[in-house]
């Protein structure tokens, strides 16, 4: 049976990569973002490299009106539906120290938003008893840290929707995957400094792919995050608030 994914903010770096490998998976994608010209391009690769279905369309994470022409053309695909969200944005910490009202849409680009979109895409998914939802969220997400912690609230709330929403769905024949990357070398990090085990977009979207196609509950990539954020995890409070991490 064939499959299509949905992905969701498809100009993402790490996004491109995932939907040039889709397709030479003979997967289809169905590219949402709000650069339509850019996805146009990728669209153009992907079916060059064999996806039987690349389309465009519109989405912005900031508003819902958006979500139902892609619900509609969802409903139209044959096969196998599944979900990408890649969806994201990162102001810095002291940008939105100093300017409050960014946290409104960084909780939406990085939560709410694509949580609602989900949430509505949910049955059409539900009904076909098959398919992967994957929600891409952020190493951020696990501890409250100086540097971002704004940012990684958002994507805290993100990785706790997706658990409840894997504890649903995964009743009715459908995945879900929670993805925790560590930093990543794509526009959202370009001019920052100290950045360990700094990754590049094509190898966290293979990694993403195959962890989809292995049914992995929560992916860590690469995956020295796994024991960097257990540790982490595990330093007492009062440790932690006087740590720079």
């Amino acid at each position: 049976m064939s499959q299509t994914w949905i992905i969701l903010g498809a100009t993402s770096t790490i996004a491109r990569s995932f939907a040039r490998l889709a397709s030479d998976s003979g997967d289809g994608v169905l590219l949402a973002g709000r650069d339509i010209a850019d996805m146009q391009a990728t669209a153009s690769d992907c079916a060059a490299r064999g996806a039987p279905l690349a389309e465009v369309i519109a989405f912005d994470a900031r508003d819902a009106a958006s979500f139902s022409a892609i619900l509609k053309r969802a409903s139209d695909i044959d096969g196998t539906l599944s979900v990408a969200v890649f969806v994201g944005s990162m102001p810095t910490q002291d940008a939105m120290d100093a300017d409050p009202s960014l946290i409104a849409g960084t909780v939406t680009d990085n939560f709410t938003g694509p949580a609602i979109f989900l949430t509505m895409i949910a049955p059409i998914l539900e009904a076909r008893g098959n398919g992967t939802v994957v929600g891409v969220g952020s190493v951020a997400g696990d501890r409250g840290r100086i540097g971002n912690y704004i940012y990684g609230a958002a994507k805290a709330g993100f990785h706790t929707y997706l658990s409840g929403l894997r504890n649903r769905m995964g009743r009715k024949g459908v995945h879900v995957m929670t993805v925790k990357p560590g930093t990543v070398d794509t526009a959202m990090t370009w001019g920052m400094e100290k950045l360990p085990f700094l990754a590049q977009p094509e190898k966290i979207a293979a990694d993403i792919l195959r962890g989809a196609n292995g049914q992995k509950n929560i992916l860590y990539t690469p995956l020295i995050w796994w024991p960097v954020m257990t540790v982490i995890r595990l330093i007492p409070e009062r440790i932690f608030k006087k740590l720079q991490v």
